[in-house]
């Protein structure tokens, strides 16, 4: 189960909004330049597509390196745009653990399931109007649903298949060490 607070994002959501360009200088291997990943998750997002109003909340603070917020809503084509890993891992980082979105690019799912970095549900429809910026969410894997506690609904979520197995072992390599394929 994870439960947190929602951030809301539009359709379209691409690769170079989730971490822009010039932010890929910082090593993902050095603990103290990984952090900056989180710091700037999202920073390319224009606000028309931030779900927010004009001038709204960053999903960091510009004085953090963490969030508030643990569940991105998005929507429809999320992920799209270059196949750059950099986008799960720096949400991730930022301290998120989940996105829900109707649909994702390819690449975008893949890397976020493989590399383990935050768990993509899929949405039956576009709940980025539904949900707004602060609810209070709980995402229950086993119900296929998701709770939204601070408006009192419930939004069912499909199976993750045949991916959750790579999910609970934490990426496609530790899995595949569970396996013995390594």
């Amino acid at each position: 189960m994870i439960k947190g607070k929602a951030f809301v994002l539009g359709k379209n959501i691409d690769t170079d909004q989730i971490i822009p360009a010039a932010h890929l200088v910082y090593s993902l291997e050095d603990p103290e330049e990984r952090k900056f990943y989180g710091r700037y998750a999202l920073s390319g997002v224009p606000s028309e597509q931030s779900g927010l109003p004009e001038g709204g909340i960053p999903l960091v603070p510009e004085d953090k390196f963490e969030t508030e917020f643990t569940i991105i809503i998005g929507g429809p084509n999320f992920g799209c745009g270059s196949s750059r890993e950099h986008a799960p891992a720096a949400l991730q980082i930022a301290g998120i653990r989940a996105i829900v979105s109707p649909g994702y690019a390819r690449i975008f799912y893949r890397n976020s399931v493989d590399g383990g970095f935050v768990v993509p549900y899929e949405s039956f429809e576009d709940l980025s109007s539904k949900v707004k910026t602060g609810d209070e969410l709980e995402i229950d894997r086993e119900k296929r649903e998701i709770r939204n506690l601070t408006q009192d609904e419930s939004y069912p979520i499909k199976e993750l298949g045949s991916v959750a197995d790579i999910i609970n072992a934490g990426g496609i390599f530790a899995y595949a060490r569970e396996q013995g394929m390594m």
